[in-house]
């Protein structure tokens, strides 16, 4: 579904100074333009199967979501490749169609609608990519039915939960027959609440309706629900793996500034005293299990 390759990407500092005439005079030397740029992104190398669940996980600055922005277009290679289904992301005659494929869901759930309800805003998509009005009724129906939405079809959207914005807008992304679901820290203006029904929502329509999953954020236990967790720090790949696999990293995850989930820790403290438990424990059923075999 998404490929990288070598990808880099620089953003330009708009507020650090440029050296003044008499510096260059001074120093007769060329100005430093690498100075005045920051490079988020430095040759990121990876794949993203369809019908994947996958979390990106990294401390804030590491890139992840600069990384999720080129996974619709909204940003463009500095250097390398990005390919959304087989389609170059920096070919501009390819960006509304990638953009049809893998749609996002921002942080903000209140900074998603442009209507003044539900059932309208769902429809704005397809209104934008030509789709006919009866074809947009039946989208609208199913994109609401699936996200369990249906009975607010005629709510204005400042009447809803936060859990309940997120739902509508992967609704609005649905009713464009979209392959892929990018959420860039989609839950982390949420309640624990709206938390639920946000990753409940979109696990659901991961294993029933095969559509690929990208999930960007600094809530680990949110990752170990994934089939497979990739861990950024400053602008690199540093880890790539099923859960079990990562979260075992413990040191090095602390290491780079992220925790891990509870459980897990909970399981490393132990085996720091001695308790014999296995490395990869990341749920309380596996922790409850260990532990009867151990008191067995």
């Amino acid at each position: 579904m998404i490929k990288t390759h070598n990808l880099k990407f620089v953003y330009l500092d708009e507020t650090a100074e440029a050296p003044t005439t008499d510096e260059y005079i001074n120093n007769t030397t060329a100005p430093n333009t690498a100075a005045l740029n920051t490079a988020a992104l430095n040759g990121v190398n990876i794949e993203i199967n369809k019908g994947e669940f996958v979390a990106i996980l990294g401390h804030n600055g590491s890139g992840k979501s600069t990384l999720a922005k080129h996974f619709n277009a909204l940003l463009i290679p500095t250097e390398g490749t990005v390919w959304i289904n087989g389609l170059e992301t920096s070919d501009g005659e390819n960006t509304w169609q990638i953009r049809s494929m893998a749609g996002m869901v921002f942080q903000n759930p209140d900074h998603q609608f442009v209507a003044t309800i539900v059932k309208d805003d769902v429809a704005f998509g397809p209104e934008n990519l030509g789709v006919e009005p009866s074809e947009i009724v039946t989208r609208v129906e199913e994109a609401l039915a699936a996200v369990n939405m249906t009975e607010h079809m005629e709510t204005a959207p400042h009447h809803l939960s936060g859990g309940q914005k997120q739902r509508v807008a992967i609704a609005g992304i649905l009713a464009m027959n979209t392959d892929c679901i990018v959420l860039d820290e989609s839950t982390s203006m949420l309640d624990p609440s709206g938390r639920k029904e946000v990753l409940d929502t979109v696990m659901r329509l991961n294993k029933e309706m095969g559509i690929t999953v990208i999930l960007i954020t600094h809530y680990m236990d949110e990752a170990a629900l994934t089939d497979r967790v990739i861990v950024m720090n400053d602008g690199e790949v540093k880890m790539c793996g099923t859960p079990k696999e990562v979260f075992r990293s413990i040191e090095e995850l602390k290491a780079i500034g992220l925790d891990v989930p509870q459980i897990a820790e909970t399981a490393f403290m132990l085996k720091q005293q001695g308790v014999n438990l296995p490395d990869d424990i990341l749920t309380i059923e596996e922790m409850v299990v260990a532990l009867e075999c151990l008191l067995r």
